[in-house]
């Protein structure tokens, strides 16, 4: 990272100079005649009592937007996912992009959502090709409101060249970045009253599986917690959550210094004014960037994201606990937890287990277990079990009364899918047995499990 200003001096500047500027009431553009120009008095997000921007005293900005497919939906949703999108020099990944995003979501997951495409390229021929593209490829998510498309009129952009050289960068590159940060600015701004939580996304990236109900779980992990910002992706920025309520002093805060910095040098000084000194990075990664060369001037970006995990779930909260001899610190949660960790341990004995008990039960649909790497420390002889009626054992561990077996581990592996047509009431253990004699040590690297979960209803209701 390029050397940037003193923190504590310049965040002392900057709000100080929104607050000074943002003593007039937010005004709107009224629209011209046009059928599909659309001027959107944006409501305050519910929970904003607790924002910045509660009373509804700050900067100005003056901007109408076009809306070009989609139906926008009347009740609010869980999350936003706002992407800004250009014309690029070589090829255009909007489209796997989007692919992504639907095809990764349950049915539930997506009615608790909208994805918010600003097409932000000036040229119309650009924008009418990828327009059709769009409605070609999702015409349900656009008449179901899950996708929206929207446009922001030059006019209202301020300008974009012979702006600072800050950091001595190119002309053309200052213009691009700066762009960039309008882009965003006018992004959030129409997206801060679209659902409680908003998602930044680039417009070339890959999703993971049921990356909402990930995000939904770490926001529940974080209620006693003060954040301003949670962040998905280690990558530029890719995968940052915001509160909704928070957006339109951040769509500002963009838009009044927006050829001072690049956007996510910016990001950090806001998060930074909102009393978040340290980062919260959430891993596995829950997106990757899958573009191989930059909306700038086409060149190579080939930047790849190591912690992203395709196949991630959401487990439920659970206690882990094995009689297996643990090595150093790869403990037995680890193999549950989200992340990079796992379990390893010495070579177990016959009747050996690992055991996870849910805080809650819960219906479990789906249970995958990966054990060894490179072939070696691989768990080769063990049941999977499901079971039920918690009890503590002799050893003052939780464990479970009654036990069903799933199936047999498979060269390490096990994967079942569809458990609530075989096993559909409410599970509180899961366990893995060793039913054989092992030489060597084992690694359990993943235990993955979905539940059944009436996502909706929870997401609706802010739980």
């Amino acid at each position: 990272m390029r050397c940037s200003l003193t923190k504590v001096l310049v965040g002392s500047l900057l709000l100080l100079t929104v607050y000074l500027l943002g003593r007039s009431d937010l005004l709107l553009t009224q629209p011209g005649e046009s059928a599909s120009e659309l001027t959107w008095p944006l409501a305050k997000s519910e929970g904003a009592s607790a924002s910045w921007v509660d009373g509804g005293n700050y900067l100005p900005l003056n901007v109408s937007y076009r809306l070009l497919a989609g139906v926008p939906a009347i009740k609010q949703r869980f999350l936003t996912i706002g992407l800004a999108s250009v014309k690029r020099k070589k090829g255009s990944y909007l489209l796997p992009t989007l692919a992504s995003l639907f095809s990764q979501s349950s049915s539930k997951e997506r009615a608790s959502m909208v994805v918010v495409v600003l097409l932000a390229e000036f040229d119309p021929v650009w924008r009418g090709v990828t327009l059709d593209e769009i409605r070609a490829a999702h015409p349900s998510e656009l008449d179901k409101g899950q996708l929206l498309v929207i446009h922001v009129p030059p006019q209202f952009y301020p300008p974009l060249t012979a702006l600072k050289r800050n950091y001595n960068d190119a002309p053309e590159r200052v213009s691009f970045r700066s762009k960039q940060n309008v882009d965003y600015s006018f992004l959030m701004h129409y997206s801060s009253s679209q659902a409680t939580y908003y998602l930044q996304l680039e417009d070339d990236v890959i999703s993971a599986q049921s990356f909402l109900s990930t995000i939904h779980k770490s926001i529940l992990e974080r209620q006693a917690v003060h954040w301003a910002l949670l962040e998905f992706s280690s990558l530029g920025y890719i995968g940052k959550l915001y509160k909704a309520a928070d957006l339109p002093l951040l769509a500002r805060f963009l838009f009044l210094f927006y050829q001072e910095m690049p956007c996510d040098w910016l990001l950090t000084h806001f998060r930074e004014l909102l009393v978040q000194k340290e980062q919260i990075l959430i891993k596995p990664s829950l997106f990757q960037h899958i573009g191989a060369f930059s909306s700038f001037k086409g060149n190579a970006n080939p930047l790849k994201d190591m912690s992203f995990e395709k196949d991630v779930y959401s487990n439920p909260v659970a206690d882990v606990y094995s009689d297996i001899s643990v090595y150093k610190d790869h403990v037995p949660r680890l193999a549950w937890e989200a992340g990079e960790g796992y379990f390893w341990g010495r070579t177990p004995e016959l009747g050996s287990y690992l055991t996870v008990v849910l805080r809650a039960p819960a219906v479990v649909t789906s249970v995958r277990v990966v054990t060894g790497f490179e072939g070696k420390d691989v768990l080769l002889f063990a049941v999977v079990e499901l079971g039920q009626n918690v009890e503590t054992t002799v050893r003052g561990e939780k464990s479970c009364k009654d036990f069903r077996p799933l199936g047999i581990m498979n060269n390490g592996m096990f994967e079942k899918k569809a458990l609530e047509m075989e096993f559909g009431s409410s599970t509180s253990c899961l366990r893995l047995r060793v039913t054989g004699k092992h030489k060597d040590w084992i690694a359990i690297m993943k235990i993955r499990v979905t539940v059944k979960t009436d996502l909706h209803t929870s997401l609706v209701n802010g739980s």
